[in-house]
């Protein structure tokens, strides 16, 4: 099959998913978020929390983070126009802190209150805080709740083991640990998804291909890399074949008025000379539409990823944990 034909099959199949997402219930797509969702254990954490809509058209006048067991030394940011409390308790355990301190308490739950913010705005919440050197890598949850005029949105609901995270109502802010710069805990399917291999086609590099484990029954899965373009011309990553699902397409997830929301690139993406674009969960990444089969975590799946320019290039993806985020040592994105 020609790019051409490839990239056409991809944009009809594209605007039919697209048109199923857009019409799935709006709560699924503007949950309160993390800006930044993945971060090392024994390592500073700004907590930027996205609140992108009230209660069911309601404005918001209060916003409640509970801090989770690891995260401490925790500060709120102080925000114009509201009023912000902390309510302090006792840790599980004894935490050796970065300042050289020993805590064993410190603040649990913050509550922002006193401000308006209407139903068609969007706003940030923030927090600092450390990261315990002995947190485990995967996924650690900030439930938060809204209070609004009329009722509540309360984003506290956390998969269960082999759940995909997708499939709840109302989840969870989730920030994914990952083990610590120079070493510390790695599991076998961690370890797996952090191993970096390179591909090169052309002027291209794709780095550490890896894609997530899916659930039961399961009809799409998502795959993420970083691709680096050392040459004079810009390229773009159109399309790609896998073994074991029936389409494959390339997607972006971003804010559309305070909502955010996952779109086919129907042109590719673009791949600027010098520049390295990294696609990962909550921003670029590919979709593998129809599975033929499911995918598990520690295996290793080959495919191809067809470019503009540079052509086809085959390439393993390393399967992660469901719901696991980015292999650690993963750079920046330029957009």
């Amino acid at each position: 099959m020609s790019r051409r034909a490839i990239l056409a099959s991809s944009i009809t199949f594209g605007a039919i998913v697209c048109a199923a997402l857009s019409a799935m219930p709006h709560v699924a797509l503007a949950h309160v978020t993390l800006e930044v969702r993945q971060a090392n254990a024994g390592t500073p954490y700004k907590a930027v929390l996205r609140v992108p809509h009230g209660c069911d058209g309601s404005a918001t006048l209060k916003v409640r983070a509970e801090i989770p067991e690891g995260v401490i030394g925790v500060k709120p940011m102080p925000k114009p126009g509201w009023q912000v409390e902390t309510v302090k308790g006792q840790y599980e355990k004894s935490y050796p802190y970065y300042h050289g301190q020993q805590l064993t308490e410190g603040v649990r739950e913050i509550v922002w209150s006193g401000g308006k913010l209407p139903d068609e705005h969007y706003d940030e919440f923030v927090f600092a805080g450390f990261l315990a050197r002995d947190l485990a890598p995967g996924p650690l949850y900030i439930p938060v709740t809204q209070e609004c005029e009329k009722g509540q949105a309360r984003w506290s609901d956390i998969p269960a083991p082999g759940q995909d995270a997708h499939a709840l109502k109302a989840p969870a802010p989730a920030l994914i640990i990952l083990a610590q710069h120079g070493g510390g805990h790695h599991g076998g399917a961690h370890a797996a998804a952090a191993e970096t291999k390179v591909y090169r086609a052309g002027t291209l590099t794709i780095e550490a291909p890896w894609a997530r484990a899916t659930p039961g029954g399961a009809k799409v899965a998502g795959g993420f890399m970083k691709i680096t373009n050392t040459g004079k011309e810009p390229d773009r990553l159109i399309g790609g074949t896998v073994p074991f699902a029936g389409r494959f397409e390339v997607h972006e997830m971003a804010m559309d008025g305070g909502v955010m929301r996952m779109r086919e690139l129907s042109k590719g993406l673009e791949i600027k000379p010098g520049e390295t674009v990294e696609l990962k969960p909550g921003g670029y990444h590919v979709m593998f539409m129809d599975l033929k089969f499911g995918l598990k975590e520690g295996e290793t799946v080959k495919g191809t990823l067809v470019f503009e320019k540079a052509g086809n290039v085959d390439v393993e993806y390393k399967v992660g944990p469901i719901g696991g985020g980015a292999p650690a040592g993963g750079g920046h994105s330029h957009h």
